[in-house]
């Protein structure tokens, strides 16, 4: 029973971290590199801080779920008596999965809004990033594979 909890605990840690992903503007995918991006110029109006919640794919209750009745059933024969333990037992992980899984890919992110050399105005969020961004800096705009993300302008 002790391996069968723990072979399943390994592969809902897999699960979730594999579930996890990051919004950075210091972080490109490997499908963005080598790719011509397109960029603009410009100057930040304002940012400020915000959250962005995170994912529920069903990954993270699945995973807790397969444990938790693994966990109430004892991983062996079952009885009567630890199918109604292991139902509960596997509710109960379904939702602590969710909520691991929820708070594990929570990212705090900035929104920055910024003002284009023609006179539009964009609004990207992204994670922070190791640049520190304030109002009035010159900055660019890079879109590429439909992801966008802002950076100090090169001086």
């Amino acid at each position: 029973m002790k391996n069968t909890v723990r072979n399943l605990t390994a592969i809902a840690l897999v699960a979730l971290l594999g579930a996890c992903a990051t919004s950075s503007p210091d972080v490109i995918s490997r499908q963005d590199a080598q790719v011509a991006a397109q960029v603009q110029d410009g100057t930040v109006i304002s940012i400020r801080s915000v959250t962005v919640d995170g994912s529920q794919s069903g990954m993270g209750a699945a995973a807790g779920g397969i444990v938790g009745v693994a966990a109430g059933t004892g991983g062996s024969t079952i009885q009567r008596e630890k199918i109604g333990l292991g139902v509960l037992a596997g509710v109960a992980g379904a939702l602590a999965g969710n909520a691991i899984e929820r708070m594990a890919t929570k990212e705090e992110a900035v929104e920055i809004i910024v003002q284009l050399r023609n006179g539009e105005r964009r609004a990207i969020v992204q994670a922070k990033g190791n640049e520190t961004l304030m109002a009035g800096d010159p900055v660019i705009i890079v879109t590429s594979g439909g992801k966008v993300r802002v950076s100090r302008a090169p001086r």
